[in-house]
């Protein structure tokens, strides 16, 4: 097989030549896509936004109804046997965190009343019991950690549980039922002309 050096000048002349338009063709191609990195690049930006934005909205969407580890009733508890909120979420009306009851305070009620003692979800809390292990409650009303809500400041100001979390007394499982956000919140310190209720320090701390 000859080499280039050795083939004739006409061949040689004609390799060159190809070899010239190949690489303006490379160096062109490059040159076109080269645009398009800025729009590659936003592109991507964009699919990561839209992911993390719906990681967002899942998280803090509104209509929420996760299933819990016990399917805990309000519905039961609050509507049949109207038990008062504060008997359970007892940290309500003093401190910025409702709380939930211990497993202790749900196990002390339970193993008084005969007639559920033996149902499953009873017998889930008395594993929870037994093993010492908190129940792993999923959260369902919540906000972003940059806003500084407190319970005690709406509770002693007479609102009701309902005006923000629906009527869980009728609910078997709690669901969103208000979207918690900036607007909503700030609505209503307008309708019920709260001091500083829309100061940014007021939420954001």
């Amino acid at each position: 097989m000859l080499s280039v050096h050795n083939r004739p000048p006409k061949i040689q002349a004609i390799a060159k030549q190809e070899f010239r338009e190949g690489v303006r063709v490379n160096v062109s191609v490059l040159e076109a896509l080269k645009p398009l990195r800025k729009s590659a690049l936003l592109g991507i930006i964009g699919i990561v936004g839209i992911v993390v934005g719906l990681k967002i909205n899942a998280a803090y969407s509104t209509h929420l109804k996760p299933v819990q580890p016990i399917e805990f009733s309000h519905r039961i508890h609050a509507g049949e046997n109207q038990i008062e909120c504060l008997y359970c979420h007892s940290s309500a009306d003093r401190s910025p965190s409702a709380g939930v009851p211990s497993v202790a305070k749900c196990v002390g009620c339970h193993e008084r009343i005969a007639t559920v003692r033996d149902s499953a979800e009873i017998a889930k809390l008395n594993a929870y019991w037994q093993a010492q292990e908190p129940i792993p409650w999923i959260k369902v009303h919540d906000v972003p950690d940059f806003v500084h809500f407190t319970h005690k400041r709406h509770v002693l100001a007479g609102l009701e549980c309902q005006q923000c979390h629906g009527p869980v007394e009728t609910m078997d499982r709690i669901e969103r039922v208000a979207d918690l956000t900036m607007p909503w919140c700030t609505d209503c310190h307008t309708l019920n002309q709260t001091d500083n209720g829309l100061d940014c320090y007021t939420c954001h701390k």
